[in-house]
């Protein structure tokens, strides 16, 4: 008689997160400074407010929006909060830095939104390997969140983890 194959795993009482669950899916718009410097160094500050005004900023509508220079150039703060105060009324979300960093924004922003009192004494496993770049700063942003409620956190896939941490 041929014994049955019990999934120990699928029995088990972890929990899974998966980061990638927190991925931006939405494509992000830039909004390169770079464009309204003068010689592409320098910031003319009464230039650069009438170049805003005439813009068509309804391309913004509803996008997540990242607010950064790519000219190596020091650009004032102010213009960074002039070009928000345009986009934030039509914007989805706007973020300063290039599509990486929005990307990690997004992230942080999304991991910090998760309750920590949904996993209050689990153990739980923080999935690893997938098909997007998660970054190492997320896993750490996970850890943080979970580690003062958890029981148990884990790193991998259920059927082969790594411990990180175990409440005493």
């Amino acid at each position: 008689m041929q014994e049955e194959i019990v999934n120990k795993v699928s029995q088990s009482a972890l929990l899974t997160i998966d980061l990638e669950k927190y991925f931006p899916e939405e494509g992000i718009t830039m909004f390169d400074l770079k464009p309204f410097l003068f010689m592409e160094l320098i910031l003319k500050e009464k230039d650069f407010r009438t170049a805003l005004q005439n813009m068509d900023w309804n391309q913004y509508k509803d996008q997540l929006v990242g607010v950064y220079c790519s000219a190596d150039a020091v650009i004032p703060v102010w213009a960074y909060m002039l070009v928000a105060s345009y986009l934030e009324p039509l914007a989805k979300e706007v973020f300063q830095g290039n599509e990486e960093q929005v990307i990690r924004q997004l992230l942080l922003k999304r991991i910090n939104s998760i309750d920590p009192q949904e996993y209050k004494d689990k153990r739980v496993v923080v999935k690893g390997c997938g098909e997007k770049p998660i970054g190492e700063f997320a896993y750490l942003e996970i850890t943080k969140l979970l580690r003062p409620v958890v029981k148990s956190i884990m790193y991998g896939e259920p059927c082969s983890t790594v411990p990180i941490y175990k409440s005493k």
